[in-house]
């Protein structure tokens, strides 16, 4: 009688749980329609497509329940599925480079603001090299190979709407440049408190007290977006078959013909519809997303989605030998196949943020390398980790403005000087954290060339052409100043205390 008694109990519950979401979903739905009724038409024209999309998602997340996958059904990717690049360079360049760019969209993801670099507006603005902010770079580098080959390849960025105003007005100084730039923006959604799972916002403004209300749903979102703003088929219909993308902070993503070529060459029924450029673990890199092999399918694993036994695990460069840098390479026409029978199936990642007022929300987001799995003959490509050169915090800043690097036609190349092909590690203190702050402190950039380690910590300034190399320790106390004097050569040192030269 009493294990009857406890399945009893058992399928009550999940009666009762059932009942439950049901009773969210509704609640949802009905704030929503609430919301979309405070808009004006054309503007709830736009959202009704947004938050049809946050509806399948929420409706997810309430399906979900525990981790998205079983540890013990992830294998490592059988070898044939992530390919050497040197393997896919080896079959060489298209035979007419023109025509296979022609056959090529770039999307960069512009959806960030500059805010963890102490920076106003769009992260892209911001000044990486000699002026030239990350959209400089990235517009230089596709008229260098308009120029070049003589093709078409257009920009297309993907904006969030906290991006888009500001982006939009910078695009102007781009008219006479040799490359056509489309935008659209990523889905607007909306924050929902973590206790009631209900919206926050009262109305669909996004100023006062619903400036926090809304959020860009991560760049898992750019399928749908993409495909309801029209410019996938617009694309399309200009002979586009596949879209590279990566992240606009990422200075090593630049199109790569060998990698464009080995897609368009692939035989009909054989074609790669999603290729996953991925690079060899370093100890900075634990917490990258990695490919499995997961029920027949080549699939990216998130840190988020690891249970919590197993993070270390997930972290070791051993077992996860890499991670992905989110250059991607996608089948335009896989995408609206795909979109149309609305059967790609994201994992939800959910992004926990306390608000300035103290109130708790989640934000249901997804990544856009999830889809993976959903695409025919997918692969990863293991490629050289000079096209992963991520700049997301002053550190790194530190390291594409100096002379390890240098700038032709908009892409960033490791000094021939430089006896490694490691960059150094560089940790710069919180003195550095805002790139304005940043900036005051040095007067130049170093000498970087011989640097192995570089940790700065305190109220340290730089004067003009030091030098640093191998490893660099320097460290002010609270209270204390260090001001490395012109033209000191610090090699293998370690400086801390006060520091202060004065000039007479």
């Amino acid at each position: 009688v009493r294990i009857k008694k406890v399945s009893l109990t058992r399928g009550a519950m999940t009666e009762f749980e059932q009942k439950l979401r049901q009773q969210h979903e509704e609640s949802m739905h009905a704030e929503l329609e609430a919301l979309l009724a405070t808009a004006g038409r054309a503007e709830a024209e736009v959202s009704r497509k947004d938050f049809s999309g946050f509806k399948n998602l929420f409706h997810r997340f309430l399906q979900v329940k525990g981790p998205s996958v079983e540890w013990a059904k992830i294998n490592r990717p059988p070898e044939d599925s992530i390919q050497p690049y040197e393997k896919i360079k080896a079959k060489g360049l298209p035979n007419n480079i023109t025509e296979t760019l022609n056959k090529l969209v770039v999307v960069k993801l512009n959806g960030g603001l500059g805010t963890s670099m102490g920076c106003k507006g769009p992260k892209s603005l911001i000044s990486v090299r000699n002026e030239n902010t990350f959209l400089d770079l990235t517009v230089q580098q596709i008229e260098h190979l308009n120029k070049t080959y003589n093709a078409d390849v257009p920009l297309v960025l993907m904006n969030s709407f906290n991006t888009d105003e500001d982006t939009k007005k910078i695009l102007q100084k781009y008219s006479h440049h040799r490359v056509k730039i489309h935008t659209f923006n990523q889905s607007r959604y909306p924050r929902i408190n973590k206790e009631s799972l209900l919206p926050i916002a009262t109305n669909m403004g996004m100023t006062g007290e619903n400036a926090e209300a809304w959020y860009p749903p991560g760049h898992g979102d750019i399928y749908a977006s993409f495909h309801n703003s029209g410019l996938l088929d617009n694309l399309l219909a200009e002979g586009r078959e596949y879209m590279f993308v990566s992240n606009i902070d990422n200075l090593g993503a630049t199109v790569d013909l060998f990698i464009l070529h080995h897609l368009i060459c692939q035989p009909a029924d054989k074609r790669c519809e999603f290729i996953m450029e991925v690079t060899d673990k370093t100890r900075a890199d634990v917490k990258g997303g990695t490919l499995i092999q997961y029920e027949d399918h080549l699939r990216l694993l998130e840190i988020a989605q690891v249970p919590k036994a197993h993070v270390d695990e997930f972290k070791s460069v051993t077992k996860f030998k890499i991670f992905n840098t989110n250059n991607l390479w996608i089948s335009l026409s896989a995408i609206k196949r795909l979109q149309e029978r609305n059967s790609m199936d994201l994992e939800i990642i959910v992004n926990p943020k306390t608000l300035d007022g103290g109130l708790n929300v989640i934000q249901l987001e997804t990544a856009v390398g999830a889809a993976i799995k959903s695409f025919n003959n997918a692969m990863g490509v293991n490629v050289p980790r000079s096209r992963f050169l991520p700049v997301k915090t002053s550190s790194d800043l530190l390291l594409v403005m100096s002379n390890l690097y240098s700038l032709d036609a908009g892409s960033l190349t490791m000094s021939k000087k430089r006896e490694f092909l490691t960059t150094p590690h560089v940790k710069l203190g919180s003195s550095f954290t805002k790139v304005q702050d940043f900036l005051t402190r040095f007067e130049n950039i170093p000498d970087m060339l011989e640097l192995d380690h570089l940790t700065v910590s305190g109220d340290v300034t730089f004067g003009k052409n030091v030098s640093l190399k191998g490893t660099v320790i320097i460290i002010a106390n609270h209270g204390d100043r260090i001001d490395i004097p012109a033209g000191a050569m610090l090699e293998n040192k370690i400086v801390s205390g006060n520091l202060r030269i004065l000039d007479h």
